[in-house]
């Protein structure tokens, strides 16, 4: 099992790394900038999950392999071949960001989940699920900030809500299933909903929307 989390950290730390970068290269930000994007994006949210659990120092900084694997992705896409490739088509180079930040918030909305059970939270179901849900989205959160733009889960598709609906899932299965089933059906659920909000264009309704 062990083993299957660090995959599912690995994956989510690229996937999350390449978001960042991506968006840093977008706001033509220089090398320095792309990796403390790509890295902010890959690390944040599991730096306030354990300040939220109180397990300090954060594992980032117990583990550096996070920041090492975020900052080497960040540099890679840095390169001018690979930069003009992703760059070459605009609609690629938006679904290839949905597809990183779709993965990244699955997988980190799970480990942060993974995390808090370790703490002994197994009956605390709402602290759990808002663990997994601030993993989840902390890292995107901050990216928009650092790059200047209006926060990506307030504004964009089915978000947040596909982290919490993702989180509660694994939280139900987890009583019964153990962590395996729980973890790939929730990250699997939050991935699929939020490929197919952004397909289908569906968003939460906005002040606006309904005053008209």
């Amino acid at each position: 099992m062990d083993e299957l989390i660090f995959a599912f950290e690995m994956i989510g730390t690229i996937a999350f790394a390449l978001s960042g970068a991506m968006t840093a290269i977008r706001k033509n930000m220089d090398l320095f900038g792309v990796m403390i994007l790509g890295v902010v994006t890959a690390c944040g949210g599991g730096l306030t999950r354990d300040i939220i659990l109180g397990k300090t120092p954060p594992a980032l900084f117990m583990t550096p392999v996070y920041v090492i694997v975020a900052a080497v992705t960040s540099v890679i896409v840095f390169i001018p071949a690979i930069r003009r490739w992703l760059m070459k088509s605009h609609l690629a180079f938006e679904r290839m960001l949905l597809l990183m930040d779709s993965v990244g918030l699955g997988v980190f909305t799970m480990v942060g989940m993974r995390v808090a059970y370790g703490c002994g939270c197994e009956n605390g179901a709402f602290l759990v699920v808002s663990v997994g849900v601030i993993t989840g989205v902390g890292g995107g959160l901050m990216r928009d900030v650092f790059a200047g733009d209006k926060p990506y889960i307030f504004v964009k598709h089915i978000y947040a809500c596909a982290s919490i609906l993702g989180a509660i899932l694994c939280a139900v299965l987890h009583r019964w299933c153990g962590d395996a089933v729980s973890i790939l059906a929730g990250a699997s659920l939050i991935i699929l909903i939020r490929l197919l909000s952004a397909h289908f264009r569906w968003s939460l309704p906005r002040a606006h929307e309904i005053e008209s």
